[in-house]
């Protein structure tokens, strides 16, 4: 839903909107009426209703302008990135990859749907109302098959593995996920899988879920929820923009300066605390939340956890992978 002017602004420094991130998509506006003054100046024989005509063009084509602060994006398409319904976002194809169980989030609900299939549509949790020890077992098993970080493959730190569900990050999300997307919930100590859903797995598989469970973890999850960041603002809205450039460079380090150029205040809310810049702030917010347990959970990216060699620091660098180049082709020059 699009904000009003006197909202709270979505990038949590606690501002309206009109006074913070609505200036950086429409600062250009106030240009528009500079120049309508001027050629008002110029042409004092003008009916409102030419004026109105001339404004309108001058808008329409100030929306379409691409802009340096947005890395070549036009204002109307900025704005439909970040407040447009999931189905209506648009310079952007969302698919649903063939091979998504090259997918952890994917191929752990696959496992948690077969679980709940091969039992009549549900099966028992832990007395905690985790996934049973079983399952887990059979998700850590899964770990080789992944593209992850070699860092990833240490059993004892992996988020990809785990003795139970508390321990086992990529698994417990993709559960989150399953019961927010509504394809699971949990009644009376089971774990149910909706008819409807087990309808559609038996129809279409787990490719029924892939675009559920992708809005579902854009606009629905919490991406704070397993980190402890005392300052805290919601990325969730910046997703595509970021997934966009990411994917035309790889570079973790250019993305952050794409991100304060095109949302500085971004930065208010998070303010210098002793250790960290605010940008440094921002870095360790995007790379966590976005980075690691976005994009690396479904599959798409794998980062190098190091950050010096030989005590040089290195370049923080993804490294893109197929399924993200399957699941989304943009249709932007820039």
């Amino acid at each position: 839903m699009k904000l009003g002017r006197n909202d709270p602004c979505h990038c949590g420094s606690g501002k309206k909107f009109k006074r913070c991130c609505m200036n950086s998509v429409s600062k250009q506006h106030a240009q528009v009426f500079d120049d309508i003054e001027v050629m008002q100046a110029m042409n004092p024989n003008l009916s409102l209703d030419e004026l109105n005509i001339v404004l309108q063009h001058k808008m329409q084509d100030r929306n379409n302008q691409p802009l340096p602060d947005f890395s070549g994006m036009s204002a109307m398409q900025i704005d439909n990135w970040l407040y447009a319904p999931f189905d209506e976002l648009q310079c952007v194809t969302i698919s649903t990859p063939n091979e998504l169980l090259a997918s952890p989030v994917m191929h752990y609900l696959a496992l948690i749907l077969d679980e709940a299939m091969a039992q009549g549509g549900s099966f028992k949790a832990t007395a905690k109302g985790n996934l049973p020890a079983k399952l887990v077992k059979q998700a850590s098993n899964l770990l080789s098959e992944f593209p992850v970080a070699q860092f990833e493959r240490d059993i004892s730190i992996s988020e990809f593995s785990g003795s139970n569900e508390d321990k086992f990050n990529a698994l417990h999300y993709t559960r989150v996920l399953g019961e927010i997307s509504g394809i699971i919930y949990r009644r009376s100590g089971r774990f149910h899988m909706k008819k409807s859903a087990q309808k559609q797995y038996q129809v279409l598989g787990i490719q029924a879920f892939f675009k559920p469970m992708l809005e579902a973890a854009v606009s629905k999850y919490n991406w704070g929820y397993l980190d402890g960041f005392e300052d805290d603002i919601d990325l969730r809205t910046f997703w595509l923009f970021m997934l966009w450039r990411i994917q035309n460079h790889c570079n973790v380090e250019q993305l952050i300066k794409e991100v304060t150029t095109a949302f500085p205040d971004l930065l208010l809310a998070l303010p210098a605390d002793g250790y960290f810049s605010p940008e440094q702030n921002l870095s360790m917010l995007i790379e966590s939340r976005f980075i690691n347990r976005f994009l690396q959970f479904w599959g798409f990216v794998t980062i190098d956890p190091r950050r010096y060699i030989n005590a040089e620091p290195i370049a923080r660098v993804v490294q893109v992978q197929p399924l993200l180049k399957q699941a989304f082709q943009f249709n932007l020059n820039a």
